[in-house]
């Protein structure tokens, strides 16, 4: 076991060089505003137009649940750059931990040696795993990548190619990652044929059954594990598929959590098949819906568990865990990347379990999410918004409202599809979230359905949630009002 106090005790002189190089980094980042306007202009004409924002400007500064622009704005950020910044903007002991380890090693590639900040997050993180079994690590650098590692894994050690998905699904935007997409089809326009042998399957969510939002969830589950039969019986024999990917909760889907029985059923399915299945935990993963993953309420045991976001709290880095009986399988060189475990983000990522740990992060989870739920609740009850209400779900704090929409999600949607009003407020989740954004809040939206998702930090205070709240409500009733 690694000493915690031979680290810090080592790491004395980083602490005094990072004061005095913090120090420089304050003297040199003032910045005049006609610097700024150059900088814009500079964004504007050479950025990447494949890249969209909600807001203009440039960010300048995060600290805990806000964020700073050039300009002066200040925002409440309940977007924590899309499920990232779990413990805040800036989180001081998560940066000092990664400043002190760039005074001692930033990089030091996989294939060359081991290095210490890479088994100290092992250690930290082996006793949050969900199951017993989940033993054998392998860092890499984005959710993307580790979703093709873990795609890569599942073909070699089986010695079969297919995969399945869910509808509704996002896992990335590389070519094996936006094969198994399924959320909206801008993540993959234009750029078919991608990797071949994916298939997907409806998740029980109630829309891709076009049925009511109250329908019970057993129905939802056992036409969903209906379809999976169908697939292997008519589309992808089991002896051709390797894994069957999923989301707990989906994100890009539109914060639809799993019900238990689908795990279940999927895990079952596994398991007659010899297949592996590989759970999606980069956004839902690391506290963000009240335990540590999302999985972990179910019982289910994945073969494979993918992480990120909230790992190194900012600093990129993901992970792909699975079981040692497996990964011992693998011929040295079956994965890897120059930058894979990063030192610096190891670091960070091994001080996040700390803080979780000291700071009570998850029942402070625990409270936030009843705050907002109620709020949220109370919308729905009032007679002048509850028309366009459709759904308020989800766990700890990533938490989805549905409005309803007047057209559905294409102009050729018929008065039969779940979830039109004829005089529903056009476009209004993203109508919402834009005067959210114009009230001092950063919120997304997401789905191809009206959904708004609540993404705040998991150490968000009472009187910031209440503000957040405040502003979400009068966003709506503000959108209703206008129709």
């Amino acid at each position: 076991m690694l000493s915690r106090i031979a680290v810090r005790n080592t790491s004395q002189l980083a602490r005094t060089n990072f004061t005095h190089v913090s120090a420089r980094c304050m003297t040199a980042s003032a910045v005049s505003q006609s610097d700024y306007q150059h900088l814009r202009t500079l964004g504007a004409n050479h950025l990447n137009k494949g890249v969209g924002r909600i807001t203009d400007g440039i960010m300048v500064k995060g600290e805990g649940s806000y964020v700073k622009y050039d300009d002066g704005r200040k925002y409440l950020d309940f977007t924590c750059g899309i499920g990232v910044t779990n413990l805040g903007h800036a989180n001081k002991r998560v940066s000092r931990a990664a400043a002190e380890q760039c005074m001692k090693l930033v990089h030091s590639q996989c294939s060359i040696a081991m290095h210490e900040p890479y088994l100290r997050l092992i250690q930290n993180i082996l006793p949050v795993m969900p199951h017993k079994s989940l033993d054998s690590f392998f860092f890499w650098n984005s959710g993307s990548e580790a979703v093709e590692a873990s795609l890569k894994m599942a073909r070699t050690l089986t010695g079969r190619q297919n995969i399945i998905c869910m509808q509704g699904a996002y896992h990335g935007r590389t070519y094996g990652a936006m094969a198994v997409t399924k959320s909206k089809t801008i993540y993959s326009q234009n750029t078919h044929p991608l990797m071949p042998g994916a298939f997907s399957i409806p998740f029980p969510y109630w829309h891709n059954m076009n049925l009511p939002p109250d329908t019970p969830v057993s129905k939802l589950t056992e036409q969903c594990l209906y379809q999976l039969d169908l697939l292997l019986a008519q589309q992808t024999h089991p002896k051709d598929t390797a894994a069957i990917i999923v989301e707990p909760v989906l994100g890009e889907g539109g914060y639809v959590a799993a019900p238990k029985e689908f795990l279940e059923g999927l895990r079952r399915v596994c398991d007659q098949h010899g297949m592996l299945l590989i759970v999606d935990e980069v956004q839902s993963g690391y506290g963000r819906t009240g335990t540590m993953f999302a999985i972990e309420e179910s019982g289910v045991r994945p073969d494979m568990m993918i992480i990120a976001k909230g790992l190194g709290n900012g600093f990129p880095i993901s992970g792909v865990i699975s079981r040692r009986e497996l990964t011992d399988k693998l011929a040295p060189g079956t994965v890897g990347g120059t930058y894979a475990g990063n030192a610096v983000s190891c670091a960070a990522a091994a001080e996040v379990l700390e803080v979780f740990k000291e700071d009570k992060i998850l029942e402070n989870v625990a409270v936030r999410s009843k705050q907002l739920f109620k709020h949220l609740e109370s919308l729905q009850q009032d007679p002048t918004l509850a028309p366009y209400i459709l759904d308020i779900r989800g766990r700890g704090l990533m938490i989805g409202i549905e409005f309803a929409s007047r057209t559905g999600i294409a102009p050729t949607s018929t008065q039969h599809e779940v979830g039109i009003v004829a005089d529903a407020p056009e476009k209004m989740a993203s109508r919402v979230a834009k005067k959210c954004i114009e009230k001092g809040m950063l919120i997304l939206t997401t789905s191809v359905y009206e959904v708004v998702r609540f993404i705040p930090p998991l150490n968000v205070k009472e009187d910031d949630m209440k503000k957040g709240c405040k502003i979400f409500e009068e966003a709506v009733r503000e959108v209703v009002r206008e129709g």
